[in-house]
């Protein structure tokens, strides 16, 4: 059976966003440098894939994006998510959206707190799959020794988010 994803692009202060959608649910939010990325993540959950561009995306993802992006924090659109993975993934995944906005954790915290300190790499590359970034923040996710450390959208891109979200915290203390 082919699937078919949409891919809507969607403007953001750092680069141009590729919101791909199937059945109206995200299933992976990239930078749309990264597109090649995109397709060959989608393309190892879905054999076949027919891909579209346009249409729209749901509302509550791209007001979310607008809203943060304009340093508001609104809730996470979680219903609006079709994030496909295994167990582990998803265990990362949900743990990586509890990481508060303007904090960050190491791999190895993240290990500990899904309490499993030797998964370090097992956690590093669930996260470096996570197919929603930015909603499901992994640019959160930093070196054990303070530093940003790989990031598929880029070590600059990273910072800025990181920033962002410290100036976020400022405005709301």
């Amino acid at each position: 059976m082919t699937v078919k994803i949409n891919v809507v692009r969607h403007a953001s202060p750092i680069g141009k966003l590729s919101l791909a959608t199937i059945d109206r649910k995200l299933v992976h939010l990239d930078f749309e440098d990264n597109d090649d990325r995109l397709k060959t993540i989608q393309t190892r959950r879905f054999k076949k894939l027919e891909w579209i561009e346009g249409g729209e995306a749901p509302k509550s993802i791209t007001a979310w994006l607008d809203a943060y992006f304009a340093g508001d924090v609104m809730s996470l659109p979680i219903a609006d998510l079709n994030m496909i993975g295994t167990d582990f993934q998803k265990s990362v995944w949900d743990a990586l959206i509890m990481i508060p906005n303007g904090k960050s954790v190491s791999y190895a915290g993240l290990a500990n707190d899904l309490g499993n300190p030797k998964a370090v790499r097992a956690v590093a590359r669930a996260n470096a799959l996570n197919p929603v970034s930015i909603i499901v923040p992994c640019h959160r996710v930093i070196g054990s020794n303070g530093t940003l450390t790989g990031y598929a959208g880029g070590l600059d891109r990273k910072k800025w988010l990181l920033d962002h979200e410290a100036g976020i915290l400022s405005k709301a203390a």
